[in-house]
């Protein structure tokens, strides 16, 4: 398997990783689970509210800054950096 094969294949595991966490926090806990997390609140909101209206958004901001820093040092693991 080539360096670049060996590459691509880590970055789809991470991809994949990072797809899923932002599943389960917008769809799961946006809407799925939005009756038991209301149960809770953070700020006089109900957390299940608050994961459909901002958490989401919050969460996919934070996994584009993982991604990045993800990409780079794999970047520089199998030599594609510039």
């Amino acid at each position: 398997m080539t360096n670049a094969q060996k590459y691509w294949k880590e970055n789809l595991k991470y991809l994949f990783i990072l797809l899923v966490i932002w599943f389960l926090s917008s769809y799961v806990a946006g809407i799925l689970f939005v009756d038991q997390l209301d149960k809770i609140k953070i700020g006089g909101f109900k957390l299940g509210f608050w994961f459909a209206q901002q958490g989401s958004m919050y969460v996919f901001v934070i996994l584009i800054f993982v991604y990045v820093r993800i990409m780079n040092k794999l970047d520089k693991k199998y030599g594609f950096d510039e």
